[in-house]
């Protein structure tokens, strides 16, 4: 019974409290039905869970209701808001919402300019935005579609809401909840601000929901992704045989980090047509939006569903079996490798995470793609990017906030420019700024960690990656950048800080043989400055770092250097920051 009131409680968005009371006189387990005679004469076997069962109640009940005149809603319309990265027919809010309900889609400039997205980021929304309207209406829906250049656009989410209601005499919301603590706080301010009965539902797209993921983390030491990983693997049988995982190992990692030949073919991915939709939206973003950061061309992207489905596969055919060799190497010339870049398709809602790694591990299974491929690719969806949203939300909005490491320096100019003799990171900003894309490592272990060791103000760095990235939303990014690549959450999602010396991308790229530092030189205005720089972040963190277990030995050895050299490390260190602008 707890059980059924807890999925009821999620899926309908009630704020009800659950009371535990005695049972009454008429004890309903006497009533239970028993149905072993079915299961044993019949061979019948219930075909439908708990869940499952109520999402297709409780539409139907709501459909009914909607037919009768509603006391909170005066018998007036409903109105079903769907927000830009929830572009997926099933979405929660649409499910349980009449048919007839009218479906507001809107372009909101608050929403473009909380921070100043990527100007391709922007047009990529809006156009996907604009062809699932389109969709919507093939289907049968009536939708009212708001242009940021349409006659005095809303300036908020709330505006838009509140005249759209007023617009159709609506007097019912149905609303999927966000996935940023900012918008969600707002939010949950409508029950008040809006003269409308509003229902709020929680996003189920994901493969975790909040109160699963809360429910595991609950009283655990620390949170670690690879032991979620593994409840994840066995809850949903990706990868398994039996109670075991797929070859006998969880992870395959020690396979997935070799570093990538400039011979190798490289499909990349597939690029599509601007059609008449996309280039109004590219018109538009050009004109509203010229100083935001980023090339608006070339555009490239799928903004449909379909067209999102096709790059998938063609990630699936073409560079699949190869994502998991090569999927930490970096190469000039080479932006995407053997990556899908599908992760703005899926965070938006035109992919189905599990259906993606249900995909994935198809080509596993008829021979089309090894193990440790599948593997490394299922883990970056159903472990990094679930573990990241449940950190997230299992935190509040003083998150991105958070600074253990108490770095105070302001971001560099040249992430807005490129513009530094240091090829790795022009190479990985000149990409981003041209293609609102970087890969994990790329943004991890070149951009990221330049920010770690110059100790730079990890919610600048935050802000910064939010904005580039064209598939950045706050729950993905906030835990990635805060938590794993800046450390500032003092160890609560990753376990170390993630700090190398120049030797790592050195092994992993090609990048050092065009620069204009020598990564083999340690110190002296030639020397790599990721060389002098890693100590020196040690040695500025060391009261708060030396007793991680998994540094121990590399302040073991800093210890074993000389004054001298310690001197020197701080010299070459000290003179490099004060050059950065």
């Amino acid at each position: 019974m707890l059980e059924l009131a807890q999925v009821v409680l999620e899926l309908t968005g009630s704020k009800s409290v659950i009371q535990h009371l005695p049972l009454p006189a008429d004890d309903p387990k006497q009533r239970c039905p028993d149905i072993t005679r079915a299961k044993n004469w019949l061979h019948w076997q219930p075909e439908v869970n708990l869940r499952r069962g109520l999402e297709q109640t409780i539409p139907y009940y709501r459909e009914q209701l909607e037919k009768k005149p509603a006391a909170r809603s005066g018998g007036r319309k409903s109105l079903v808001l769907v927000l830009g990265d929830q572009l997926a027919p099933a979405i929660a809010a649409l499910r349980a919402a009449p048919a007839g309900a009218i479906v507001l889609i809107c372009e909101v400039a608050a929403e473009a300019t909380y921070v100043r997205h990527h100007k391709k980021k922007i047009a990529f929304l809006f156009s996907a935005m604009r062809h699932f309207a389109e969709e919507l209406r093939a289907a049968g829906r009536t939708v009212d579609y708001v242009r940021l250049d349409d006659p005095d656009p809303p300036a908020t989410m709330t505006e838009a809401v509140r005249a759209a209601l007023k617009r159709h005499g609506a007097g019912r919301l149905y609303a999927t909840l966000p996935g940023e603590w900012r918008l969600l706080r707002e939010m949950e301010g409508w029950p008040l601000a809006l003269d409308a009965d509003v229902r709020l539902f929680e996003d189920d797209r994901f493969i975790c929901a909040r109160g699963e993921f809360a429910a595991w983390a609950e009283g655990r030491r620390s949170l670690r992704m690879e032991y979620f990983y593994r409840e994840m693997r066995r809850k949903t049988g990706l990868l398994m045989d039996g109670d075991r995982p797929a070859g006998a190992r969880w992870n395959y990692d020690a396979e997935n980090r070799k570093p990538a030949s400039p011979d190798l073919f490289m499909a990349g991915p597939l690029r599509f047509a601007q059609d008449a939709i996309t280039r109004d939206v590219l018109e538009l973003v050009g004109a509203r939006f010229a100083d935001h950061f980023g090339d608006l061309e070339p555009f490239w992207f799928a903004v449909t569903r379909a067209d999102a489905e096709k790059a998938f596969e063609h990630f699936l055919r073409e560079s699949l079996p190869r994502f998991g060799d090569n999927q930490d190497a970096m190469l000039r010339g080479q932006d995407f490798l053997y990556h899908s870049i599908c992760s703005l398709y899926l965070n938006c809602g035109l992919l189905d995470p599990l259906a993606m790694c249900r995909a994935a591990e198809r080509e596993y299974l008829e021979g089309r793609a090894p193990l440790n491929a599948v593997e490394g690719f299922v883990r970056q969806i159903l472990g990094w990017r679930e573990f990241v949203r449940g950190i997230y939300f299992l935190s509040d909005e003083s998150y991105t906030r958070q600074n253990a490491l108490s770095a105070t320096r302001a971001l560099p100019a040249f992430y807005w420019t490129g513009d530094t003799d240091m090829e790795c990171l022009r190479r990985c900003i000149g990409q981003t700024k041209r293609e609102a894309y970087a890969h994990h490592i790329q943004r991890l272990m070149v951009t990221g960690l330049f920010a770690l060791l110059a100790g730079v103000d990890p919610h600048q760095v935050h802000e910064w990656y939010l904005i580039v990235y064209a598939d950045a939303y706050e729950w993905v990014e906030a835990p990635n950048v805060i938590g794993m690549s800046q450390f500032a959450d003092g160890g609560y999602l990753a376990s170390k800080p993630y700090a190398a010396s120049g030797a790592y991308i050195d092994r992993m790229s090609d990048y050092c043989a065009g620069c204009a530092y020598d990564v083999k030189q340690k110190a002296g205005p030639r020397a790599c400055p990721f060389n002098y720089l890693y100590w020196d972040f040690l040695a500025r963190n060391e009261t708060k770092l030396q007793g991680n277990p998994r540094i121990g030995p590399v302040y073991r050895a800093y210890a074993k250097f000389s004054a001298e050299r310690k001197d020197e490390i701080a010299r070459d260190a000290a003179r490099f920051l004060d050059s950065l602008t």
